[in-house]
Parts: structure tokens; C-alpha cells; sequence
């Protein structure tokens, strides 16, 4: 953190805001609500009124990859073509009416429904993953556990072998440096683009199969699904498939480690949690809110307003900061202190109004399965030899390596 005339300067490149941004967030809360980062070109806001404003799109959209990419004039617009051909029919960046129409014909393939029948799934493949660590040592809990997990729900979902995660996830990981807004990566555009190529390739292949052989999974209800203006192009369903599985399985992982990261800190809430497991869905709540893995969500700005005494100009680029809305002391009581049964608890890590969260009840549920467990089976787990090392991205957050003792 960097102080220009007294007043605190976001600049996510600072190794101490990405460890910890909370209390320059509070900051900003206090002294600056509507900031301007020199180092981002971005407003950032950091309210909980005001973050709550941009989920729900007034003044702004999410429609932010066409204008950034419509505006390069260097080599980077020919290294994001293939990128932009999948991630501009993702839902997060679409705005109404594609967005409609995308979520309508989604909720039929993902729904609350849907994700309760995966319910016997979910344990299952936690159960397969915990039979191959070693509790007798400091793990990785990223690596072995975290990372491992929801993608092995995602791809039971898809219907993709699960002895295919380790390229898939080498191509999510260098997607997300793109879509994550990563800060040091010199050669992100690069990576991204090759992960995009891959991971593509992919898809189209397994949805070519499917169109031969439907099954049960959701690519074959992808490829099925139809309504009143039609089915899904072939784009459409390779970029939707990208989505089912970098959404279903990076947020998923993400969340996962803090949640960890949490109870380690909080020992007290640790053997609260062992000592009553009914709170398993009050401290998965209280996760999200807390340290949750959506940091902040980037829009545009469509039209001049007005917010917090600033005039936001039409074109500008804002990050509405959801884990510093989620600790706004103005809305929530002690909103530092991590309390597993607090209620009401109206985050907002999943966003707000037609861009909530298609996948909130699969992270929900994988969730309360992994962190219930743990519990359960370790209560006296702790902290290893070194702190967490946290990922590099704006829009997202979680550690990248969290060593971790099981007993």
C-alpha cells in the first residue's frame, strides 16, 4: 500500500495487499469509498451500498472484454483473438438480452436440483480423494485436497475422465491469469491464449462425441438443450463448457483454502465448528462472507453518473471490491471477526441479481462436504512449517500453497 496526499492508493501489485487487503479496503471504506487507482486506471469501490449498486448493473456493464479488446492496437489483439472467440459468450461478461437467453437455457443443465441429486457424487469423490493423502505429514492442502476435489465434481459432472485433470488444470491455470487479472505475469496474454487452444480443442472433440453418443452428463444436456430461439451454437458450447469448468472448480478451490486459512486463525471457531457440525451451513455462509474467493467483479461503465461525489465517465473500467463490501462495517456488525453462526448473513461473493452465481448451490454443497469433513476427522489440525503463499489476481482470491498438518 502506497499513500498519495494522505490517502491510501490501491495498487494490487503490493505483496502486502495481496496477502492481506483487508485493512487497506477498510481504508479506502473510511477515506476514499470511490477510488481511483493510478496503477489500475480503474475506480475501485469498496461499500457495501455501492458494490451492491454494480452487481445489480445500474449504470454500468458487464459486457468489459469487447471494449478492452476493441481497443488494443498492438500484438495483444492477435494473441487474445482465440480468447475472446470463447470468453465474450461466457455469461459473466454478457448482458441482456444474450445473457437471458444463456442462463435460460443453462438453468436447465445446472440447477439446485440437479446439484442435490450430486449429493451421494460430492461424498464420494471427497471420500476417493482422502484415501490418498498421507495424514501422517504436512500436505499442501492447495495441491492434494483443494484443487483435486472440485475438479473431480466438475468433471463427473461433464462426464470427462477424471485421469485428465492434470492438462486441464495446466490450461485453467493459464487462463486464469487473463480472466484473473493477474499483476505479475509478463506473459499472460500469451498463456492465456495457449490454454485457451487447448482446453477448446478439447471440448469440441468431447461435444463432437456426444452429439453421436448422449449420455447423462451435462455436455450431452448442453448439446440437448433448446427453447423458443433455438439450441446452442458450437462456440457456445465449447465456451460453455470452458466456463463449467474453470467456474466449477478455481472459485470452488479458492474458497476451500481461505475457509482453511479462517479456521486456522481462529482456533476457537475450529472447535466450535468440530463441536457442533449442525453449523456446517452457518459457517460456510460466514466463509464466503469473510475471505471469500471472489475478490471483486470488473465492469464498465456505461453511462456518466454520479457515486460517492465522483463522476464516473462512460468507457472507465471499476472493481467493485465484494470481499470489502463483505466486511463493511456500515452493513455488518464486527465485520472482522469471523463468527461460524452469525445471521443474517447477506454477502455478496455469489453477486447480486441476474449475474448471481449459476454454480453457488455445487460450491455451497462441495463446501460443507470438505470443510464438514476435515473437521469431523481432524479436529486438531494445524498450521504448517510455512504461511500461505496467495495466488496472483484481482478478481479472484485464494492460496496458492497452504501447508497443512491433519490430525
Amino acid at each position: 500500500m502506497t499513500q498519495l496526499h494522505d490517502l491510501p492508493v490501491y495498487d494490487p501489485k503490493d505483496e502486502r495487499t495481496r496477502r492481506n487487503p483487508f485493512p487497506l479496503y477498510e481504508q479506502l471504506q473510511d477515506q476514499d469509498p470511490v477510488h481511483w487507482s493510478p496503477a489500475l486506471k480503474s475506480w475501485i469501490l469498496t461499500r457495501y451500498d455501492d458494490v451492491r449498486h454494480v452487481c445489480m448493473g445500474q449504470g454500468v456493464s458487464s459486457d468489459r472484454l469487447r471494449p478492452f479488446y476493441d481497443a488494443l492496437k498492438d500484438e495483444r489483439r492477435d494473441i487474445l483473438s482465440g480468447v475472446m472467440r470463447y470468453l465474450n459468450h461466457w455469461l459473466v461478461f454478457k448482458a441482456p438480452p444474450e445473457h437471458t437467453r444463456l442462463r435460460r437455457l443453462l438453468n436447465t443443465v445446472i440447477s439446485a436440483a440437479t446439484v442435490a441429486e450430486m449429493g451421494p457424487a460430492i461424498r464420494d469423490a471427497f471420500d476417493h480423494i482422502m484415501k490418498g493423502v498421507d495424514t501422517g505429514r504436512e500436505i499442501d492442502f492447495m495441491k492434494e485436497v483443494a484443487e483435486l476435489f472440485p475438479a473431480f465434481v466438475i468433471l463427473d459432472m461433464l462426464g470427462v475422465p477424471r485421469e485428465d485433470f492434470k492438462p486441464i488444470k495446466a490450461w485453467s491455470d493459464d487462463l486464469r491469469l487473463f480472466i484473473g487479472t493477474a499483476q505479475g505475469e509478463a506473459d499472460k496474454y500469451t498463456r492465456a491464449r495457449d490454454g485457451a487452444d487447448r482446453m477448446s480443442a478439447y471440448f469440441r472433440e468431447l461435444i463432437a462425441l456426444r452429439r453421436r453418443q448422449p449420455g447423462q452428463d451435462a455436455i450431452s444436456r448442453m448439446v440437448l438443450a433448446r427453447d423458443e430461439g433455438g439450441m446452442l451454437s458450437e462456440d457456445e458450447l465449447v465456451a460453455c463448457c470452458m466456463l463449467f469448468l474453470f467456474g466449477g472448480h478455481e472459485t470452488t478451490t479458492n474458497l476451500l483454502g481461505s475457509a482453511v486459512v479462517a479456521l486456522l486463525e481462529h482456533p476457537q471457531q475450529l472447535a466450535r465448528l468440530h463441536a457442533e457440525p449442525a453449523l456446517i451451513d452457518s459457517a460456510v455462509e460466514e466463509f464466503l462472507r469473510y475471505d471469500g474467493p471472489s475478490n471483486s467483479i470488473a465492469r464498465v461503465v456505461a453511462q456518466d453518473h454520479e457515486l460517492g461525489g465522483k463522476t464516473l465517465r462512460a468507457g472507465e473500467r471499476l472493481f467493485a471490491m465484494i470481499n470489502a463490501a463483505n466486511r463493511d462495517p456500515r452493513f455488518f456488525s464486527q465485520p472482522h471477526e469471523l463468527d461460524l453462526g452469525r445471521t443474517p448473513n447477506r454477502h455478496l461473493t455469489f453477486g447480486f441479481g441476474i449475474h448471481f452465481c449459476l454454480g453457488a448451490p455445487l460450491a455451497r454443497m462441495e463446501a460443507k462436504v470438505c470443510l464438514g469433513e476435515l473437521v469431523a476427522r481432524f479436529p486438531g489440525l494445524h498450521a504448517g512449517s510455512h504461511e500461505p503463499d496467495w495466488i496472483d489476481a484481482l478478481v479472484m482470491r485464494g492460496p496458492k500453497k497452504l501447508p497443512l498438518v491433519l490430525a
